[in-house]
Order: structure tokens, then sequence, then C-alpha cells
């Protein structure tokens, strides 16, 4: 028979003579017996033929395979917000937003999509009602406009794609947009907030938010709605003119915090609070369902009146991690291909071995920029305590105060953009443009681990 939501041949005929659907809750059984319950998904790409694939009460998807005794059953019928070509169902109740504009920016990633559930595929919110009808919580803080700018995955992120969504960023908050969303793949998030910081360290006239999902709209745990919900509060509501990453603050559905864009890191593969501040203390906590901002500092940058955005990056700059028995043929490598600058995570204070710093010496001759960070991550580079550090500070690299690896990365190539000159680009790097450099470390900034028995 013809395809069935994307199943064929026994699958297809098994499903379509129990007439199920996706979104129906079903029983399959196998051949051996095992029962298995969840909701009926549609077949992706990436599955396996004979396999059907159900959705857990836990919200994780298994693939069962049927052979030709196996057995289907309609346990209920779903609920589901579309199937393709069905308008989306909104509430009875019409949305009637505040006269605040504000501009969700899609990228990429779930968070601003919705699962087609004849093909799988995610697509974006390309209409204000049609996200209202799935977050309508948001639309109580502002008038919502939804672009989608791009679609790709997080990873496949370059200095080129930071420019274009600086660029959209620019036109809506020259539009008169009282902030601007920008949703996003969580796993370089942080890169691309920084890379906007960078851009608009002159000054913004509304807060730019950027939001991610860390479960995935579907699931019963996604974190989506939530977050966006306090995107949308804070682009609408908050005090600063600055660029944060706005997303859970702990496991539960209660805050969410505002990271300032160049102090924030995501450090969890999979929590929904996996985004935390390093070195330095969140702007604000957030309560999207009750509507609340608390800041939890002063030193925040107002709301500028206009604004003089700085774009542009130099995509030739490396980020390199130093390991024992790493070789200077590394740092050759890099400036023998014509890179024009380099950021090494180096251990501790920032050390590496004392065999590559003569490669480190000859890339600043070469007019090769080195700056060096920790990968401890907490604490600050320091080159003047070991004999090491004041050798590589002797051979010109530049201590980048605690600034995060991924931060450096980006504001060197940002640096990079509007000057090759050395003492220029030193100057720059140890200036404190965006927030990127805490002058002040205390001892509540450095998170306590669990230390306590199992």
């Amino acid at each position: 028979m013809e395809e069935y939501f994307g199943y064929t041949d026994l699958v297809a005929r098994k499903l379509a003579e129990a007439g199920v659907r996706p979104g129906d809750l079903i029983e399959v059984t196998r051949e051996d017996g095992a029962t298995f319950r969840g909701m009926l998904m549609p077949k992706d790409e990436f599955s396996a033929p004979g396999v059907v694939v159900i959705k857990l009460d836990n919200g994780y998807n298994v693939g069962v395979r049927l052979g030709p005794k196996a057995t289907v059953r309609l346990l209920s019928r779903g609920e589901l917000t579309s199937h393709p070509g069905e308008p989306v169902s909104l509430s009875e109740t019409e949305v009637r937003p505040p006269q605040r504009k504000v501009m969700i920016l899609g990228t990429g990633g779930t968070i601003a999509s919705r699962v087609d559930y004849e093909t799988g595929a995610v697509h974006p919110y390309m209409d204000a009602k049609e996200l209202a009808a799935s977050v309508p919580e948001m639309f109580r803080y502002a008038s919502v406009d939804v672009q989608q700018v791009m679609a790709i995955f997080s990873e496949d992120m370059t200095p080129k794609t930071w420019e274009t969504v600086a660029d959209e960023v620019a036109k809506r908050l020259e539009a008169g947009y009282e902030g601007v969303v920008v949703a996003h793949g969580t796993d370089t998030m942080a890169y691309t907030a920084a890379a906007l910081s960078f851009v608009f360290h002159r000054g913004l006239p509304g807060p730019v938010a950027l939001v991610g999902a860390q479960r995935s709209s579907d699931r019963p745990s996604s974190d989506a709605a939530f977050n966006l919900t306090a995107a949308v509060l804070v682009a609408s509501e908050a005090p600063f003119g600055e660029v944060t990453v706005v997303m859970h603050g702990e496991t539960g559905d209660t805050y969410a915090l505002a990271h300032r864009g160049t102090k924030v890191r995501k450090m969890h593969s999979s929590r929904r609070d996996a985004f935390q501040s390093v070195n330095d203390v969140p702007l604000a906590k957030v309560w999207p369902y009750e509507g609340k901002i608390e800041m939890l500092r002063d030193d925040f940058k107002g709301r500028s009146k206009g604004l003089e955005p700085e774009n542009g990056f130099d995509e030739r700059v490396a980020l390199i991690k130093y390991y024992p028995g790493m070789t200077s043929e590394v740092i050759d490598f890099l400036v023998d291909r014509g890179y024009h600058g380099i950021v090494v995570e180096g251990t501790g204070f920032g050390h590496v071995a004392n065999r590559l710093i003569p490669s480190l010496q000859r890339a600043v001759e070469s007019g090769v920029p080195v700056v060096i960070t920790t990968q401890t991550l907490f604490g600050r580079v320091n080159l003047n305590v070991y004999s090491t550090g004041r050798r590589m500070l002797q051979a010109g690299v530049i201590p980048a105060e605690d600034m995060l690896p991924e931060t450096a990365f980006v504001k060197l190539s940002w640096v990079l953009a509007r000057t090759r000159d050395m003492d220029e680009v030193r100057r720059l790097m140890l200036t404190n443009l965006a927030g990127e450099i805490n002058p002040r470390h205390e001892l509540k900034l450095f998170p306590r681990w669990y230390h306590d028995r199992l």
C-alpha cells in the first residue's frame, strides 16, 4: 500500500487497519508478547523499515519492530494542535496583547517551532496567531511578531551567520520594537550571545534575549513555552539594554535567569537549568507566570537612545585546548595556514608546556595574536605567578583575564575584523567592552558541588 504517515508495507498496513494516526495513544504487542503503550509518532527519515515509533509516558521515543503476528490497538484519540493542511486551533478567548511590540527571530531549533505530525519534521511558527495557540502566556506582556531568519542547527552557526542575526536584530530595534528575542539552538547559543554583545557594546535601546529549549516541544518535560514566555517578558519590560541568555534557573517551572551574554555557558548536556553564569552573577531572575523581573545587580547598562552597531567578524580565528603531550606543530600549522588569531585554553593560571613557547613567540612575531584563557573556566588567568607564565608573557601572549574561552574566541574574531595592529588588538582584548571581564571575584561566584554521601 501507499505510505501511511511515512510508514510503508507491513507497518503501514497494520496502522491503517487499526485506524490510528500520529498523536493517538496506542498499544503495540510484539510477536513475543512484549507490550508497549504510548503516542504514535510519524516515521522520520532515520527510522528503520518495519519499525513503528511511539512516545512513552516519560517523553522518550522507542522503536518497536513489527512482525506479521504483531498487533496494534487504539486506546484513545490524541489531541493535536494541528495536522498538515489544517488551521491551528486558537483558544476561544481572543488575545489582546499590550501595545509594546517584541520581535521573535527564529534561527532554527525547536523553541519557536511546531511538529508536523505527518512527516515528523519541525516547522517554524510563521504567524503570530499560530504561536499564540502554542504559547498564549507571552501575549500578556507584548504584541509579538515572528520572523524566521534562518533554519539551521546551532552547531552550523558561523561568524557570518552571527553577522546576519546581528543585522536582523538591529533592523527590528531601529523599527521601534521594544526588544528582540532570538530563538536559537542551545549548543552554541553562548557563542552567538557573546557575538551580539560585542556588536552592540555601545548600547541597545531595548533588551536582546536569546532563548532555547533543552527539551523539544512535543515532550511532556519541554521547557520551550516557559523559556519563551520569560524571554518575551525580558525583551518587553527589563530595564537594561544588554544582550542576555534567558533560560531555566532551576529544574522546575518557577523562575528563569537572564544571564549576561558574555558570561554565560551551557554547563550540562540535558538539564533544563544547564545555562549558568560563570565568574559573574546573572542580571536578573524572571518569573514568567507572575510577570515579575527581579534585578540581581545594579551595574547593568540602561537602555540607550540610539543604536551604533559594530558588526563584522574575522573567520580566521582558532580556539584550541592545550593537552599533555601537545606539540608545537599545532601552533605552527595554524600560523602557516594563514590564521589571523589563536585562542588557547591553558591549564590552571593559563599555562602551556615550555616547549610550545617558541611557537607562540613565532606566531606573535608573525602578526598572529595569541590569547590565553584557562580550562578551569572559574577563576582568572595569571601568568605572573610561575616562570612558565612569565616566559609566555615575554613571548607576547595576551592573558584574557577571567573571560570564558568561547567569549575570548568570539571577541578576538570581532577585534580582528576591526584591526590587525598588534598593539590595538592587545588594547581591545584587555578592555572590558561588554561585561566580559569581571575585575572582582567573590567566593560566592564559585558553585558548591555535591559533597554528601549518595
